[in-house]
Parts: C-alpha cells; sequence; structure tokens
C-alpha cells in the first residue's frame, strides 16, 4: 500500500470535517519552503533563479512551525531549492513530526546518504526524491552527470534504514512514455513506497522554455504511459488527479489546496505563480482574487497549468464531496489498470520510431549553478 492506513484515515477525516463545517477553501498540503538555494541548477526549474542575498536567507524552525499552525493542514512538503542544504532542517523536521504532521521533505538526495543520521524513521516523515526518469534523462534534466546514480544509492540506504521514501517526477514535452514505464520499474524495484508524476510548469525565469507540455499534449502523454498500468505500480497521489491527466476527469484549479510560505511570507496565490504576499494565512484567503486563477479564469499563465499543486486537493475535494467522486475513487484504486489498445500502439510506435527526447542543449550549466 503506497500511503499509511493512519495517514489516509487522517486525511479523509479532516476532509470531511471541513466539508461539515461548510468550508469551501481549505488547505490539504502546505508547501513550506524554508529557503530557495540549491545544489543543481536544473533548465526546468524557475525556484532558484533569485539573487545571492535571497539565495542565502533560510526560514527559522519557529517561522516553520508558526506557518504550519496557523494553516493547519494535515500534509506538509518541504521543497525549495534543496532542504538538506538548511542548517537546521532536523530541527524544523522534528519539530513538525512532533505536531504529527505528514511531511514529506522534498530532496534531489545529493546529500540525503550523508544526513540519514540526523532524522528518524518515523510514519511522519518521508522523503520526496526528486527523480526525472531513467539514468540518462535524469542527468540531462538536472544538469549533473552521475546524479542519479548518487540519488538511487540514497533511495536504497534510506529504505534499508525504515525510512519512507517516495518519488517526485516532472515530465516535460518530448517525454519517452515507453523510458518512463521503465523507470517506474526501477523505482518499484529500489523500494520506493510510492511515486508522484506532474507535468512541468513554465516558469517565467526557467533557462528552458521550449519543452513545457500544453494540456492537449499532457493528456496524450500521460494517458500513454499510465494506460495498461502494471500491478505493482504505486502512485502517491489521488487516483483521480491521474484520470485528469489522463484525460479522463475534468477538475478546476484550486490554488488554496496548497498554499506556499516562504521567506517572503504567504505567496499569492500559489507556489508556481508570484503576485503578492500574504502577513497571514487568513489574509491570504481574504485578499486574493481567486476568480483570477484557473484555465477558465483566462490567465495566460494558468492557460496549460495541469500540476499537482493547482489540481490533486481538487481531486481529493471531489472524492469527499459526493457518492460519485466516492465511487470514482473506489473504482480508480480498485480496477486502475486502464487497458487501451490505442495507448498500447501508441508505446509500440514509439519504440520503434524513438523521439530524440529533450532537444535543449544547456552548453553553459556550468556558470549558472548556485555555489554553496
Amino acid at each position: 500500500m503506497p500511503i499509511p492506513v493512519s495517514q489516509m484515515w487522517t486525511v479523509a477525516t479532516y476532509v470531511i470535517k471541513q466539508k461539515l463545517m461548510g468550508r469551501k477553501r481549505y488547505p490539504l498540503t502546505l508547501m513550506l519552503e524554508p529557503l530557495f538555494r540549491c545544489n543543481l541548477a536544473c533548465a526546468g526549474c524557475g525556484k532558484i533563479q533569485y539573487p545571492a542575498h535571497v539565495l542565502k536567507q533560510n526560514m527559522t524552525p519557529e517561522q516553520c512551525f508558526k506557518a504550519a499552525d496557523e494553516c493547519g493542514a494535515p500534509t506538509i512538503a518541504i521543497p525549495g531549492g534543496e532542504p538538506l542544504l538548511h542548517p537546521q532542517i532536523h530541527e524544523i523536521i522534528e519539530g513538525l513530526v512532533a505536531r504529527k504532521k505528514y511531511v514529506y521533505m522534498c530532496t534531489n538526495a545529493l546529500l540525503l546518504k550523508e544526513k540519514l543520521h540526523l532524522f528518524k524513521p518515523s510514519k511522519y516523515l518521508s522523503f520526496s526524491v526528486h527523480m526525472d526518469g531513467q539514468r540518462e534523462h535524469h542527468d540531462f534534466a538536472v544538469c549533473k552527470e552521475g546524479g542519479y546514480d548518487v540519488a538511487l544509492e540514497a533511495i536504497r540506504e534510506a529504505v534499508a534504514k525504515g525510512f519512507r521514501v517516495t518519488t517526485n517526477t516532472t515530465l516535460f514535452d518530448g517525454t519517452d512514455p515507453n523510458s518512463v514505464r521503465a523507470f517506474f520499474d526501477e523505482m518499484m524495484d529500489a523500494g520506493v513506497e510510492g511515486m508522484m508524476v506532474s507535468p512541468g510548469y513554465s516558469y517565467d525565469k526557467a533557462p528552458d522554455q521550449s519543452h513545457f507540455l500544453g494540456r492537449a499534449r499532457t493528456r496524450t502523454l500521460f494517458n500513454t504511459i499510465l494506460s495498461n498500468r502494471k500491478a505493482n505500480w504505486q502512485f502517491n497521489m489521488s487516483p483521480l488527479f491521474l484520470e485528469f491527466l489522463m484525460g479522463k476527469q475534468h477538475f478546476k484549479c484550486t490554488p488554496w489546496g496548497m498554499p506556499t510560505y516562504n521567506i517572503f511570507g504567504w505567496q499569492k496565490p500559489c507556489y508556481l505563480l508570484q503576485d503578492g504576499y500574504a502577513d497571514t494565512y487568513a489574509e491570504l484567503l481574504a485578499d486574493t482574487n481567486w476568480d483570477n486563477y484557473g484555465t477558465e479564469s483566462g490567465n495566460p499563465k494558468c492557460a496549460n497549468c495541469m500540476v499537482h499543486s493547482g489540481y490533486e486537493a481538487s481531486a481529493v475535494d471531489y472524492t469527499f464531496g459526493s457518492l460519485k467522486g466516492l465511487f470514482y475513487t473506489a473504482r480508480a484504486t480498485l480496477f486502475g489498470k486502464y487497458e487501451d489498445q490505442a495507448a498500447m500502439a501508441a508505446l509500440d510506435k514509439h519504440f520503434k520510431h524513438p523521439a530524440a527526447g529533450p532537444l535543449v542543449q544547456i552548453q553553459t550549466k556550468a556558470k549558472d549553478e548556485v555555489q554553496v
């Protein structure tokens, strides 16, 4: 089972409580960014394109705890940047675990093996390792040769020591669906608890702007990858969100479902867009013009977005919003193979005539890497 029963129960009862209280906007996962600094300079990332004085800043553990308490979400994701570069990351994790928050600490795992001793295995803590595919593709995506092997070794070490480990994979245009499916096999063999997959978001500051997916291409790619699914593949996501990526469900964006808190405050409106900041979570909810965001709004920045931070909370809300939602979720959970002959034919065609993969060549990556 990819998610512990205790976590599923905690999330389910939390969402039902919000429904019974009549709250239309509530947080599901807090995106907590204690720093932006990173030891990689990935071509599709827009989170590290800050001036040096910003990249040097760290949030204090107390700031992190205050945000967690203020928000009240049952799960917390800690992206970045690279959280393992934070000198007090173990204190932050300990404090959040003590609050019985289910924490996913996102990491590229380059430092994970040497810092495992700072943490204790717990049902409340998962290492969410950023893996962008098989060895060659991953190393190219993160602009670091050998990155895949280091991360895989760290995954196996963490699993062996009793830690919960998941993976986080971002897919771009030009991705080989056969390679992604083979990558799923590799991660299952490594012992990960579950996998998360999502299309990339076209950050304005990302160095590579040419390989972000549009919505139609996203549906085609994910339907090809996720149809005819193997029984041993485990995903650390709502099954209805995966159906959304495949074009089998339609959801509206709920950016308030995964609010972001970082060194600047509560980011409006979501993890992906920066349209100002609020001092408190209550202010974020009250003062953000939510109608300006999502595909239905006509906002060009939202036109092609199908990212989990905007839509997975929508899927979870739908699950507990009606009997139909519960039925669809149960059906997707129990009968989620999605046999599709057309998708199988597309895999076969791609295998015979493989795409070249991402065409962008990062020729000057060394000078852009963040020094830490």
